[in-house]
């Protein structure tokens, strides 16, 4: 399974990220790959407590594209 996941680029440094299908699904990290690392187990964690609480997994429907524009 595949989720999509938002990468910001933290204040302070390191980045956080969210992933638009599970709310309230979020982590943080200091380099690109420790954080998605961390996402990874949090979307695992997430998951496992909808399937203890046989609750819907919900599917990520998101297509995200990038759009260039003149200015």
């Amino acid at each position: 399974m595949e989720y999509s996941v938002i990468v910001h680029s933290a204040e302070k440094g390191g980045f956080w990220v969210e992933v638009p299908a599970l709310p309230g699904c979020y982590s943080q990290g200091e380099t690109l790959d420790e954080t998605l690392g961390n996402v990874r187990e949090a979307i695992d964690l997430y998951l496992e407590v909808l399937i203890e609480a046989k609750w819907p997994i919900p599917r990520d429907e998101e297509v995200v594209f990038k759009v260039s524009v003149g200015a």
